[in-house]
């Protein structure tokens, strides 16, 4: 059995999380997601997530192709959760391209093309320009 694992904020959840989850799910048996706490959000972006993290992580649960999502505390941690979690596979966003190279030690190492014209960052600038 393959477990595949993926990071994110997932934080005004759009078609593009939507794809990426799914594309993701087909890399194996089970799907493992990782989503950043409001703390570790706020150290990445400089502003709090719209949504809590305990909605996110309702959200990515509620989500019929993912098995288990936990709480992400540290970026410096992937190793750690990819090799508590088993993971055999860890799947970003192109996004991200290169920048988990380091991983391909202990699993194998994908970057999925991300949605083109969508994105979080994107949305509340649309929302707040209003």
């Amino acid at each position: 059995m393959k477990t595949v694992i993926t990071f994110g904020t997932f934080d005004v959840f759009h078609v593009g999380h939507v794809n990426l989850l799914q594309r993701a799910a087909t890399y194996g048996d089970r799907l493992i997601v990782g989503v950043s706490t409001d703390e570790l959000n706020f150290s990445k972006k400089g502003r709090n997530p719209v949504y809590n993290q305990d909605d996110r992580m309702k959200i990515i649960n509620g989500l019929r192709y993912v098995n288990l999502c936990f709480e992400e505390y540290s970026l410096e941690k992937k190793r750690e959760y990819i090799e508590y979690y088993g993971a055999d596979i860890l799947v970003m966003g192109d996004d991200w391209k290169g920048k988990f190279d380091y991983l391909s030690d202990i699993c194998e190492v994908v970057y999925l093309e991300r949605t083109p014209s969508v994105s979080t960052t994107e949305i509340i600038e649309v929302i707040t320009s209003r």
